[in-house]
């Protein structure tokens, strides 16, 4: 038998298997090809100091902020501390707690746990080992002790410690020894539990051939850890990159979000401070807590105020809340935070807010662009969008096959004009909404986008 002389069709790549799950468009992974469109990072907009460091046991160098939502309550955790610029040294450092309801008004709850000159009417819920930078979180995991609901990681000069506490108020460390002791850990240094992997995360800072760095573990006790990595860059220049504020995002706990204080040593624009280094907020993101994409624009720049150009600046806090906006009707937004005025007396906290999902978005111009993505399998019947357009702009989308074929009846003339500014947009094809038969099918989405931000999409029954 003649064997056949064709050259072999190429094998085609797997679609991938996104289900029902919000993707943003933070990277190409389910990005083919952009034409006259570009993936654009966006940027916080400064709003008001929601916390002045001003308590006789906070100070100008009060910073390392944590924030998370718990039932009803927003919580803050942060660092009290003074730099004392007769003696050149810190005077002293404590772990305080501040409560909200609203993400913008927080108050101390005199907790009378510890006493600071001579009076327990403070805020203060730790003050032994690793109060430089402990960092606390609400443990997710199912099976936590009820003693151990919630966690921190702090660290002295021998490496990472593990706390515990019932209430996020009372704590106590787990163990004397340190849980992890490759790196540096001179920062906010940061742990979580990850639902979708069933483990305990840690990121702490690393220090390489003279430059910070992150290095990350993974645990499933949240005593035994493995042995730290470097967090995998690419190409991209090195960096120094001062904290890191990694979590999955909770609206697609499947992307790692990092919001690292990047430090720049050499630099120095305020002539009378006496220390070098400027700083800014970056924004980066991975799949898989290892591998990242990471913007080398800014995410938080210092902007005009002065003081924000002092060293150690611009450090993000870690965690974000959904809060309400200013304007009636328009739907919540991100709060994220960021620190100014360090070594300052005024030393103080300032809410940044973003649109939902909005760190990048797949821009066009009015002269058009267009994004093809790569080939993925959903769940679900309906598409679900959030874009902003102008006036007089659109986007339009068609559903296509492997191949890039026009499905019938979802093809790109039979798509409404789609524009304004929402965060749950149900796309139609003239009559039809119903991608029902579609599921479970090897498709691909063609976006045609006038003078518009595309942010994410998902399917939906």
């Amino acid at each position: 038998m003649r064997k056949d002389s064709r050259p072999p069709r190429p094998r085609k790549t797997p679609a991938l298997h996104i289900g029902s799950r919000l993707e943003l468009l933070l990277d190409d992974r389910l990005i083919e090809r952009l034409d006259g469109a570009e993936k654009r990072l966006n940027h916080p907009v400064p709003q008001e100091v929601v916390m002045l460091f001003d308590k006789p046991w906070e100070g100008n160098t009060s910073a390392y902020v944590t924030v998370f939502p718990d039932g009803e309550l927003f919580r803050m955790y942060y660092r009290g501390c003074h730099w004392n610029w007769e003696s050149k040294k810190i005077a002293h450092s404590v772990v305080c707690y501040a409560e909200s309801n609203d993400g913008m008004h927080w108050r101390r709850p005199e907790l009378g746990l510890f006493e600071f000159q001579e009076s327990r009417r403070n805020n203060i819920i730790w003050t032994g080992p690793g109060n430089h930078n402990f960092t606390p979180f609400k443990d997710g995991n199912p099976d936590c002790a009820a003693d151990a609901r919630y966690k921190a990681v702090g660290s002295e000069e021998k490496g990472l410690l593990a706390y515990r506490s019932p209430d996020g108020i009372h704590w106590q460390l787990m163990q004397d020894d340190p849980i992890v002791t490759k790196g540096a850990f001179d920062s906010q240094n940061l742990a979580f539990w990850d639902g979708l992997k069933g483990s305990y995360v840690e990121y702490h800072r690393g220090w390489r051939d003279g430059i910070r760095e992150i290095m990350t573990s993974t645990s499933e006790d949240f005593i035994h850890w493995s042995e730290p990595e470097y967090l995998d860059f690419g190409d991209l220049p090195r960096e120094h990159l001062y904290t890191n504020a990694i979590a999955p995002y909770f609206r697609a706990p499947h992307i790692y979000l990092g919001f690292p204080k990047r430090f720049l040593p050499d630099r120095k624009k305020v002539a009378e401070h006496p220390f070098p280094g400027l700083s800014d907020g970056v924004f980066m993101s991975s799949r898989d807590g290892l591998h990242w994409d990471r913007w080398l624009e800014a995410f938080i720049r210092p902007g005009p105020q002065r003081e924000r150009w002092w060293e150690r600046n611009n450090m993000t806090a870690w965690g974000m809340l959904v809060t309400k906006p200013a304007i009636p009707g328009v739907p919540d937004e991100l709060s994220l935070y960021s620190n100014e005025s360090y070594y300052i007396d005024g030393c103080r906290l300032r809410r940044h807010t973003l649109r939902m999902d909005g760190f990048v978005s797949v821009y066009a111009p009015y002269s058009g662009g267009q994004l093809l993505t790569r080939p993925f399998v959903f769940e679900g019947r309906k598409l679900v969008l959030n874009y902003s357009t102008s006036a007089a702009g659109r986007i339009r989308v068609e559903v296509a096959d492997y191949e890039g074929n026009p499905m019938p009846g979802f093809e790109m003339g039979s798509c409404e004009e789609i524009y304004g500014d929402e965060v749950e947009h149900v796309v139609a094809w003239g009559p039809a909404r119903d991608l029902g038969r579609l599921a479970g099918k090897d498709v691909r989405l063609r976006f045609e986008l006038r003078d518009a931000d595309l942010y994410s999409f998902r399917f939906a029954d």
